[in-house]
Parts: C-alpha cells; structure tokens; sequence
C-alpha cells in the first residue's frame, strides 16, 4: 500500500524523471498532435479547473501526461486510454506517488476519456474537461454542452484554452517544470 501522497520536489505532480520514463516508450512524435506541448496544455487547463472545481489536484496533474501516453497513432486509436491507464498502474509507487483511492481516479479518467461521458466523479469529470478544452489543435471545435463541468463551460476560460490550441503554444512548464529542451 502507497503511504499519503506527496509532490515532487518542485511542489508538483509530475517529475522530469517521470515524463522521462514516460516519454522512453512513447512511439509518437513527441513533438506532435498528442505529445508533450498537449500534455502541457492540458496541465494547465486541469490547474485551472481543478482550482474552480475543487478536484483532486493530484490526479488532475497526472493524467494530463497519461491519458495519450501509449497511443498507436494519431487518428483513432481505440484502446489508447486503456493503455495509458495501465502504464500508470505500472509506475505507480515507483515513478509517483498517489494514494489507492486516487489511483482509481487516475486509472477511470484515462482509460474513459475518450467515451464521451460526463458521468464521473468531479475529479474525473475534470481530467477529461482539461482535455476536452484542447481540440481545437485538432480541428475540433469545443462544444460546451459536452464538457462535464460549469467552471470548463465559462466563455472567458473556454476561449483562453481554445486560442492556445488553436496557436499550438508549448506552454513555459515545458522547460521549467519537465525540463525538456524546445527544438528547433
């Protein structure tokens, strides 16, 4: 059994180490559709969320590096969230930290993010909004009636996230909290 849990030394979820790790498996371009500036931009969207929503921070933080974590391809991948869910299984206790029950949240949010829900606990609800918030990188127009949660459905939040997608920005957590050198 994993003990309360705890940030990295930073004072937040996700080491280098551990975008590291997962990034030694990763068969995509890093760099591409579902790669780390996504990852970064969901972070971010989940750190805004879950400070409106009240969910799990923790779990928020980690699934934004997860969820795509073991993608096939950048097109339909079905079974992607699964996998990515399994990794974190895999990692837990050794490259983080979470308590059992925040483990289960971590697992559900991405194994489901892809199902087109909103029925979950907040947390989840959250994950999945943080991602949902980011499709405009991918032509897809955020539909607010689909995002689980009232604080992801505010205009002034909507419209911030969607510009960033849409302009692809590689937000500055990048380089400054996972350590990853921006090429070219």
């Amino acid at each position: 059994m994993i003990p309360e849990q705890s940030a990295s030394s930073n004072g937040r979820w996700i080491s280098p180490e551990l975008v590291q790790t997962i990034l030694q498996d990763y068969r995509l371009n890093p760099w591409g559709i579902h790669g780390i500036a996504h990852w970064a931009r969901v972070l971010e969207n989940g750190r805004r969320l879950a400070a409106l929503t009240g969910a799990r921070l923790a779990v928020v933080e980690l699934f934004a590096v997860f969820h795509d974590a073991r993608r096939q391809n950048d097109g339909w991948d079905h079974g992607h969230g699964q996998r990515g869910a399994r990794l974190a299984e895999a990692l837990w206790g050794n490259a983080f930290q979470l308590n059992e029950t925040d483990l289960a949240l971590l697992v559900d949010a991405c194994a489901r993010h892809t199902d087109g829900r909103q029925d979950a606990d907040l947390t989840v609800q959250t994950c999945w909004d943080a991602d949902r918030l980011d499709l405009a990188r991918a032509d897809i127009r955020v539909q607010p009636h689909r995002l689980s949660t009232s604080a992801a459905r505010d205009p002034d939040l909507l419209a911030w996230a969607n510009a960033r997608s849409l302009a692809h920005t590689i937000p500055d957590l990048v380089t400054l909290e996972w350590e990853i050198s921006i090429p070219g």
